[in-house]
């Protein structure tokens, strides 16, 4: 026997086998019923992502509300008001021992220092 004679008397037996498994055992209509979840579940799926992005960004919202809140809460019970009115972002541009101030920084003033000394600030550095 061979190929093509094997293959005509198997094909039958093999389509009406399937046949019978998938009518009779309800293979087929589980296969269908899955198949129709799966398509109906995708839209779902793509859907509830997009709304936990957008209930994503309204908790994100609402938490830069309640942190913005809190902040003027803390700056309006502070009894010394805004104690960062007024300042100036420090550039930080060089490598120097002045590293991080800024050119119109006056610096620290050091007259108390010499009214302390009772004028022998040079003596007190050695200078004298």
């Amino acid at each position: 026997m061979n190929a093509s004679e094997f293959k005509k008397i198997l094909k039958p037996l093999v389509i009406q086998s399937v046949k019978e498994v998938l009518l009779q055992e309800g293979v087929l209509s589980s296969i269908v019923a899955e198949t129709v979840q799966e398509l109906e579940g995708r839209p779902v799926i793509e859907q509830k992502l997009y709304n936990m992005e957008k209930e994503n960004k309204l908790k994100e919202r609402e938490f830069e509300k309640q942190r913005q809140a809190r902040i003027k809460k803390l700056n309006e019970s502070n009894k010394f008001g805004d104690v960062f009115s007024g300042t100036k972002e420090i550039i930080e541009d060089s490598q120097g021992p002045l590293t991080g101030v800024t050119p119109s920084d006056s610096g620290v003033d050091i007259e108390a220092i010499e009214k302390l000394s009772n004028g022998k600030w040079k003596t007190l550095m050695g200078q004298k």
